[in-house]
């Protein structure tokens, strides 16, 4: 069979790009599932979307290739290029130009019509007949009509259908379409759009540009319309051992990391009764929506969570007394304002007491106390007490100190 850039099934090509590409841990060795002229193909499909940013290194178990890119140099997400490449059929190329075709600005067909014209001026002109079945056009026409490119209404009996009116200035819109298509968290449908404009250079480079969250846009896009319709739905996920999982979940809200760019949804496992964290960019598909007519219950359960949530860890049912306790004192003299400033902002939860003139007691309630401990260090050489009700934490916190102070040769903070 030849080549094709053209992919059919999203899936595999993104746990492919992911493995052997993103994570760069795999070689072609480890491509096990199918032969290896698939992983061939896979790999030119792959070269042609992203060959000016692919690199590879040798080591005993072979050659690893890996993408690495600079995101103070890039200004497009270049992995928006596989969710372009989906195939097509000649039918459906055909029907796109003939259609839009016919249905000039101002102009109304039916079915019948339409495929009237469409014999008559189009399949006609072919040196070997081309058939169309009425059928075919119909959820052709369907499917444009959701999709919005085209109207249609009702007259008597008879569907009429229209080509969408395009009002639209989007040269006016550019600079903000640029900005979507790279730091949204559906930026493709942006990165499509930008597709209509004349090339140019972009006017917007990107400290902290999160690319990967592009592989699982279509993930993250039938999540969100299932938490519009307050529906629930089936996951599919991968084990670390390559076993397939699913289960059926409520997604409730999306979490997006401002450290690493990685997305969750924060979701109602049925089967554990309980809420749950998933990670997006390990879900390879989303599954049977169904209509959950309590959905407000649980939104409620979730929105009196995230009072005591500072991460995404969640291993415990939900009560109040599994909450574990921290309290954190730090020393700020008067002429410091902007620490306290930082410690207010900075914090996800909890609150700030002042007790004298140069020190501030930080208290919160959360589920993971462990997931605190990078923020609590940043305030490292200012700490004047620590305590936890989870002990591991709290002996953890303290070694690490004792650490950072030994290396710097102090018995505390500030003596040397």
């Amino acid at each position: 069979m030849a080549f094709n850039e053209l992919i059919k099934n999203f899936d595999n090509i993104r746990q492919l790009m992911r493995d052997f590409y993103v994570f760069g841990f795999k070689s072609r060795a480890d491509f096990a599932d199918k032969s290896a002229r698939s992983y061939d193909n896979e790999r030119r499909r792959i070269e042609s979307w992203l060959g000016e940013y692919m690199y590879f290194r040798q080591n005993a178990g072979g050659k690893n290739c890996f993408i690495s890119v600079d995101s103070r140099k890039i200004r497009h997400n270049p992995f928006y290029k596989a969710l372009k490449a989906k195939s097509f059929t000649a039918n459906d190329i055909m029907l796109h130009f003939f259609l839009l075709d016919i249905l000039q600005p101002g102009e109304k067909f039916t079915l019948r019509q339409l495929m009237e014209r469409l014999d008559a001026a189009y399949l006609s002109c072919f040196d070997e007949p081309v058939a169309l079945d009425i059928s075919t056009v119909r959820k052709k026409l369907a499917e444009y009509a959701e999709l919005g490119l085209i109207e249609n209404e009702k007259c008597g009996r008879e569907l009429y259908y229209e080509r969408s009116r395009d009002e639209v200035d989007l040269e006016a819109w550019r600079e903000a379409v640029s900005f979507f298509a790279e730091t949204n968290q559906i930026g493709v449908v942006g990165s499509f759009i930008e597709d209509k404009f004349a090339a140019g250079s972009s006017v917007f480079s990107y400290k902290h540009h999160y690319l990967l969250h592009a592989l699982e846009s279509d993930v993250l896009l039938d999540l969100l319309a299932a938490m519009e319709h307050k529906q629930c739905v089936r996951i599919e996920s991968c084990s670390s051992r390559g076993k397939n999982i699913s289960f059926r979940v409520l997604p409730l809200k999306i979490y997006v990391s401002t450290q690493s760019g990685r997305r969750y949804v924060m979701c109602w496992f049925f089967k554990a009764h309980r809420i749950i964290f998933c990670r997006l960019d390990n879900l390879e598909r989303v599954l049977e929506a169904k209509p959950v007519h309590d959905y407000d219950k649980f939104c409620a359960m979730a929105e009196q969570m995230e009072q005591h949530l500072w991460g995404v860890s969640m291993n415990r049912v939900p009560a109040a007394d599994a909450l574990e306790h921290v309290e954190l004192v730090v020393r700020i003299s008067s002429d410091e304002p902007y620490i306290l400033q930082c410690l207010e902002r900075e914090k996800r939860c909890g609150r700030v007491e002042k007790t004298d003139a140069e020190h501030y007691r930080f208290i919160a309630d959360v589920h993971d106390a462990g997931e605190m401990l990078p923020w609590l260090r940043t305030f490292i050489g200012r700490i004047e007490g620590f305590s936890c009700s989870n002990k591991a934490v709290e002996e953890k916190f303290w070694q690490d100190l004792a650490e950072v102070y030994a290396m710097y040769g102090v018995e505390k903070a500030g003596e040397a």
